[in-house]
């Protein structure tokens, strides 16, 4: 059986062109790096999203709340059709800049990503934004 996964430098490229569409409100643009038929998951939505429609939808809520974060590629291990992608994200919240690590999964069929699974620990960010809010 061949394996189809990504190898750390071919990942390492796709993510300096896919990760900076998740900074600056663009959701367009970052909608475009996915196929029609996508699936899409974080911890905010683990039932995920699935379709163009769905993921502007949620893409536009999502980065509309945080356009001045940034993603880095950290490092990549190959998966079937992809790879696991460990990310770094510096995310500002109210006074504060969090740091957050966690990794997705990104397999990908044509050049476009048709299935990103989203994991990390977002207790951090949580207890940020509720203090941004006065909560």
């Amino acid at each position: 059986m061949a394996f189809d996964g990504m190898r750390a430098g071919e990942a390492a490229r796709f993510a300096a062109e896919w990760l900076p569409a998740w900074s600056g409100n663009r959701p367009e643009l970052l909608t475009s790096f996915y196929t029609d038929d996508a699936y899409y998951s974080d911890p905010a939505i683990p039932h995920g999203v699935r379709g163009r429609d769905q993921l502007l939808a949620y893409f536009t809520r999502l980065l509309g709340h945080n356009p001045a974060w940034v993603w880095t590629h950290r490092g990549s291990i190959p998966i079937q059709d992809g790879f696991l992608n460990k990310w770094h994200a510096f995310i500002p919240v109210g006074g504060r800049d969090l740091h957050v690590d966690g990794v997705c999964t990104v397999q990908m069929r044509d050049g476009k990503i048709y299935s990103n699974e989203v994991f990390f620990d977002r207790t951090e960010l949580l207890q940020a934004i509720a203090a941004a809010r006065g909560a």
